[in-house]
């Protein structure tokens, strides 16, 4: 598989709790895909694309590193993504 619509992927990597709840989300417009804001849960992801989720007061980028054929458990689901963590310009390396 290299592809997979962008509810069905978000369920499977459990950042929500139902399909229904990540259908919701990206038709809300709180899901953008590559930096592009999408309403259509039909949307396809494929691996290395890069999803910006807004969930009540925090943003989650992750990257799409692989799929699943169905909900597993959160070991399973952490396969299918790497978190992505913005690099600050004003926060400096500690010398030791």
């Amino acid at each position: 598989m290299d592809r997979q619509r962008i509810d069905k992927w978000l369920w499977h990597a459990r950042v929500v709790k139902t399909r229904a709840d990540a259908a919701a989300l990206v038709a809300k417009g709180r899901v953008r895909l590559n930096g592009m804001r999408q309403t259509s849960p039909g949307h396809a992801v494929k691996a290395g694309d890069v999803l910006t989720v807004t969930l009540d007061r925090r943003v989650r980028l992750m990257r799409v590193t692989g799929f699943a054929e169905r909900r597993g458990d959160a070991a399973a689901a952490a396969l299918t993504y790497a978190d992505v963590q913005p690099i600050h310009a004003d926060v400096q390396p500690i010398d030791d």
